[in-house]
């Protein structure tokens, strides 16, 4: 039993690994939104921390609603399709939707077509404020949670009922936190040695035009996914 829960968990580890490299979506908008909208290096990475736990966390749930329910897996692999073709095309319609406001915002003094002016200052920027507080509000980040989070971790599910069926909940457990790890580890390390690498590349051509590429580079890596998954 002790072998069995052993391989279980190299498995997990693996196939969350790779998965996850697989998956450009699981790291390019992170890279790109990090570059065109200047996060820093801990923003970026709380950002990706945050929406890589709402991704695997909805699927352990689902996971854990089912079992109870006493779901089959075909019940699992009907729904996990059906998150995946929304967050597909949600993600899609982000990236076609920023692409857009990046043209426009590279052809405008500001995102909304207007200068701002605070304290004397004349300035143009791509955020929103709250109306009670007066603070700005980047909802970037909180589009990004929402779609990771809606979005299916395919091989956690069944790597989570197995063990649950067969060896207990503590495997079942043990598995999930080692898929979820692995999964985490490597998004973070892929977008923060890509974004590590992007600081060294000057972009002063495209600069204007950034977020529209940005936009575009997302949109078509939601579009490959919806094609190489079907």
């Amino acid at each position: 039993m002790k072998a069995d829960l052993t391989l279980l968990v190299i498995n997990a580890a693996a196939i969350g690994s790779i998965h996850t490299l697989l998956g450009p979506d699981h790291y390019l908008p992170f890279i790109v939104l990090s570059r065109t909208r200047r996060w820093s290096r801990p923003k970026t990475a709380w950002i990706t921390l945050a929406c890589g736990l709402g991704h695997v966390a909805s699927s352990i749930i689902i996971g854990l609603i089912g079992f109870a329910l006493g779901a089959s897996l075909k019940h699992f692999d009907l729904i996990e399709k059906i998150r995946g073709e929304i967050a597909t095309w949600v993600l899609l319609a982000f990236g076609l939707v920023y692409a857009a406001w990046g043209l426009y915002r590279a052809r405008r003094k500001g995102p909304d077509g207007h200068t701002h002016s605070h304290g004397g200052m004349l300035h143009s920027h791509d955020h929103v404020h709250d109306p009670t507080t007066g603070e700005t509000i980047d909802l970037t980040p909180w589009i990004l949670f929402i779609i990771f989070a809606f979005g299916p971790c395919e091989p956690l599910i069944p790597l989570f009922i197995y063990p649950a069926a067969t060896s207990g909940w503590p495997a079942a457990i043990a598995v999930a936190a080692v898929f979820s790890a692995a999964t985490l580890a490597v998004m973070l390390g892929v977008v923060l040695g890509s974004t590590f690498g992007l600081e060294r590349i000057p972009f002063k051509t495209w600069g204007r035009y950034s977020h529209a590429l940005a936009g575009t580079s997302i949109a078509l890596t939601a579009a490959a996914m919806r094609i190489f998954n079907r």
